[in-house]
């Protein structure tokens, strides 16, 4: 009889659900794509449900259940943190400690009591359920999945139980931590502050604060002073890439708030920044300077990692894995032959990290491997996938109408001729995908050669920040033609510059209004080239995801150009689409042109007027 184990992390942010046999990765997925509310932190019902489903099994079928970290940890690190700050943080323990008592120090019955739901009936017979340390889950994430025998094993987040950063070591079965720094020293936790001050939301906002850094300027006074102000007052960075924290200058450890913002005012000379307000060039440079601190810490980590471990290859995870930029930094520096970085790499992640480490440590089953050049992870299309009589149910619910096309390449080259004509189109195409970033199943997809579409983007079809910048998905044989890239990126994870060839002059980065600088052509593929022409990229390769590349190739035969616009299906403050109706729930509310659904084309168009329609009327309660 075969194992199979699952994996559960929930209850901070973004919960998720893995499941795993004996020799795959059967079917991973974040609740908040089932329940659409974004960051989902609740049990995730639906997302063990699904991955269970699509094995075919119940939960005594299991080998093992295993939740991310270890709460017992975890709360005594809260009373030992709010004991050594006494009497500050009085009133976020008394905020904290009543959920703690009343559910979180009780975390086995809760979780017992959450599948028993699932389950339906009394158990018969219960799997054995198992508490791996938070970093150890991200750790196993990383390198089980990864295509190394051995590797440098980096975690960086904000926080787990007690640690922050670990270095470890990984080879076949074996996973050894050799270095740990613990809370309350954590770059996770100081970029989160910069984020919390820049106007963003913690745990959320930060993607928002690494793409506004482009538009900070070194060469001025101003940016010294910010950057000056960090490495002098607020941090102490070592050699080996550990870093002190000043907490004089931090609330996250016992307050109810990130930094403490009197002090930050009087260190930056700018106020923290109200949400939705205008972004003005001190907070631009306030994110250049924690962007570029936090590029030198993770690089002496790096450096850190290789001394102890020796290896030529590094896996990465953590929330600050998720930092393209400086997983670029790392991969340019040279440290190491390759590396590889969990598509998942933030707490969703921790699910699929626990079923791997009760799987390989617990249980000891050897780890395996068909093609030693490949990861295990199936492109990180680990989700639910659709067939037609799902596409059918939108004609009896929204009167929705459609052209089929059973030669898809026909559907590609249909789709590829809407592109080039200026229309922006969602794709949506088989299991949907793992971790935070779309990847050609679940997309929004444009052509990067228009210098519109940049804005039409942000504005009319996301509903977000102008500033936001677009990725390139890029077939893989065509990306160094575009990209300053020397290793593949299926998994969105690094970014690159574009190629001299295809830049126009390079511009000023002044202090004119943002919109000024944001909208000024700077290459041939402007809807895709960032301010510093830097892009994050997506290496799209046959083998792991034939559709896609397909469509791509299309755009190029009629076009001469190998990528696309990709930008994840949703609008702002919406999970990614999972489902046909998410997608046309999505196209209607948006000025997007046309929908793909596996082989169906739909035109806006051809559709009814959405306002018209009953579920329309339901849901904004105009019924």
């Amino acid at each position: 009889m075969s194992n199979y184990y699952l994996g559960i992390s929930a209850f901070y942010h973004d919960s998720a659900a893995a499941l795993i046999s004996e020799n795959d990765i059967i079917a991973a997925a974040h609740e908040e794509r089932f329940t659409r509310l974004k960051h989902d932190q609740s049990f995730p019902a639906h997302a063990v449900r699904y991955v269970l489903n699509e094995a075919g099994l119940g939960i005594e079928d299991l080998t093992a259940v295993a939740f991310y970290d270890k709460p017992f940890l975890k709360f005594e690190r809260l009373l030992e943190t709010y004991h050594a700050f006494a009497p500050k943080g009085f009133q976020s323990f008394l905020s904290a400690m009543p959920i703690w008592i009343k559910e979180k120090l009780f975390m086995r019955n809760l979780l017992w009591n959450e599948l028993k739901t699932i389950h339906g009936q009394p158990f018969v017979h219960k799997p054995p359920l198992l508490f791996p340390e938070h970093h150890l889950s991200h750790a196993a994430s990383a390198f089980y999945p990864s295509p190394f025998d051995e590797a440098a094993i980096l975690t960086i987040d904000g926080v787990g139980e007690w640690a922050t950063t670990t270095i470890g070591f990984g080879r076949q079965n074996a996973i050894e931590i050799l270095r740990e720094l613990t809370f309350p020293h954590s770059i996770g936790l100081l970029y989160s502050a910069f984020t919390y001050y820049c106007g963003f939301k913690v745990n959320s906002g930060e993607y928002k604060l690494m793409g506004l850094a482009p538009y900070g300027i070194r060469n001025t006074s101003q940016f010294k002073r910010y950057k000056d102000g960090i490495l002098d007052e607020l941090l102490d960075i070592r050699e080996d890439g550990s870093v002190l924290l000043n907490m004089d200058y931090f609330d996250f450890a016992t307050g109810l708030r990130m930094c403490n913002d009197n002090r930050w005012e009087a260190l930056f000379e700018v106020p923290r920044r109200e949400s939705e307000s205008d972004l003005t060039q001190p907070y631009m440079d306030l994110a250049l300077a924690i962007q570029e601190v936090t590029e030198e810490v993770v690089v002496k980590l790096a450096r850190t990692a290789k001394q102890l471990t020796g290896s030529n290859r590094l896996v990465l995870a953590g929330g600050v894995a998720l930092n393209c930029v400086a997983n670029a930094k790392i991969e340019g520096a040279g440290i190491f032959d390759a590396i590889w970085i969990q598509p998942a790499a933030g707490d969703a992640g921790g699910a699929l990290g626990a079923a791997l480490a009760a799987r390989h440590i617990w249980k000891g089953e050897a780890r395996t491997r068909s093609d030693q050049d490949s990861d295990a992870m199936k492109g990180a299309y680990l989700g639910p996938d659709y067939v037609q009589r799902d596409i059918d149910r939108l004609k009896n619910k929204f009167q929705a109408t459609w052209r089929r096309y059973p030669e898809f390449d026909l559907l590609c080259a249909e789709t590829a001729r809407l592109l080039a004509e200026g229309n922006v189109i969602g794709w949506f195409q088989g299991r949907m995908e793992w971790g935070p970033r779309a990847l050609g199943n679940r997309s929004i997809l444009a052509d990067p050669r228009n210098p519109e579409m940049q804005k039409r983007l942000n504005l009319k079809i996301k509903f977000r920040e102008s500033f936001r910048p677009f990725a390139p998905s890029v077939l893989s044989e065509d990306a160094r033609e575009y990209f300053d890239i020397e290793t593949a990126s299926p998994y969105m994870l690094l970014v690159a510059s574009v190629t001299d060839r295809h830049r126009k002059a390079a511009l000023p980065n002044d202090p004119a209004d943002i919109r000024d600088r944001l909208y000024r052509l700077r290459s041939d593929i402007p809807a895709v080239t960032h301010m510093d022409f830097s892009a994050r990229i997506q290496t799209v390769h046959k083998e792991t995801n034939e559709r896609y590349w397909k469509l791509i190739r299309a755009f190029k035969q009629q076009t001469g150009c190998g990528l696309v616009v990709n930008t994840s299906f949703n609008v702002r403050g919406e999970p990614i689409v999972c489902s046909p109706q998410d997608a046309y729930q999505c196209f209607m509310r948006t000025d997007m042109d046309w929908l793909v659904i596996n082989d169906c084309l739909f035109e806006k168009s051809s559709q009814p007027k959405w306002e018209e329609t009953r579920e329309w009327r339901q849901e904004f309660q105009l019924d």
